[in-house]
């Protein structure tokens, strides 16, 4: 009897391969990401997926939006030199905690987001499917479910609701309730989206880490210094568990870390010029350490500056 078997090309089919640029979190020093952004592209890179969390969120929607191209990078620098003025995160947020626990108004922080990211485009009739772009993936936290909440996997849920939600960052901007979900910002859980993108597919991850364990010299002490330490370490924490994860399954990252000179605030927009310089030559850096080999990467340039402190490298 004859049986039918299957042909030599079905056993081996080439892999899809899907980058994935997975943007962190970071506030301002998301100028960073954006001067990284520009390095990447003019490399040559396309990502297929563009995965955000916060002001990484915002980096990806904008791109996700106009392309990936130098037409749209300039229009994201644009971006970050008119938030300068614009006061988006306010710095006294410990006076804003204090209301926020009295259940007082913290003020109009989350409605000038909102105005500002729809004047940039995200509307709030736009929808996922509508992006011209790669694929959008927005990370924020469900405290209900204690888990990620992923942004983009319903292709007809507002962009607009998913950047707000994956940004929403008490006390500037409260959390929102919605289905059933209490949603704020998506770095408690992963600042660095490592894992969502690869939920998402990613064959390849490139990452722009705006993590920086230095405490700005205008940091206050006591409660704030303890809540900023606090935060630092859940990241950090949060990101090796994710390169772990990523090793396991044989998906490679590539991580620059991206810092600036000095400490930077997560509400201080004023240095946004500074760090948009200091991110596009940083990552140009880096790639021209990766084309070395393995080992090369971003992880022992950042640990030539904080030496005690144990990176993976990327290669």
């Amino acid at each position: 009897m004859w049986v039918k078997t299957p042909m030599l090309s079905q056993f081996f089919r080439p892999k899809v391969r899907r980058l994935a640029f997975a943007l962190a979190g970071g506030g301002a020093r998301g100028a960073l990401q954006a001067g990284a952004l520009r390095a990447l592209v003019e490399a040559g890179y396309q990502p297929d997926l563009l995965v955000g969390t916060s002001i990484g969120a915002l980096n990806a929607a904008f791109l996700a939006l106009h392309g990936i191209n130098s037409a749209a990078i300039k229009g994201l620098y644009q971006t970050w030199r008119e938030a300068a003025p614009l006061d988006l995160l306010p710095s006294n947020y410990l006076w804003l905690t204090v209301r926020t626990l009295f259940n007082r108004s913290v003020g109009g922080t989350s409605s000038r987001m909102r105005e500002f990211l729809i004047v940039h485009g995200l509307t709030p009739e736009l929808q996922f499917k509508d992006l011209p772009g790669p694929r959008l993936y927005l990370v924020s936290t469900d405290m209900n479910a204690q888990a990620p909440f992923v942004y983009g996997v319903d292709p007809e849920t507002s962009v607009l609701e998913g950047v707000m939600a994956s940004a929403t960052l008490p006390p500037w901007i409260p959390a929102v309730e919605k289905d059933g979900r209490l949603l704020m910002d998506g770095g408690v859980v992963s600042n660095l989206p490592i894992e969502p993108a690869l939920s998402q597919g990613a064959t390849d991850i490139i990452a722009l880490d705006l993590h920086d364990p230095r405490p700005p010299a205008n940091e206050p002490q006591g409660f704030g210094s303890f809540l900023y330490k606090l935060i630092g370490t859940v990241q950090s924490r949060n990101m090796e568990l994710e390169l772990a994860l990523a090793a396991e399954r044989k998906i490679p990252v590539r991580v620059i870390y991206l810092l600036g000179a000095e400490p930077v605030s997560i509400w201080d927009f004023t240095r946004s010029e500074e760090l948009l310089e200091r991110g596009y030559e940083t990552a140009r850096q880096v790639m021209a350490e990766w084309k070395q080999g393995p080992g090369q990467g971003g992880g022992t340039w950042l640990n030539r500056i904080f030496p005690g402190r144990k990176i993976r490298s990327p290669g």
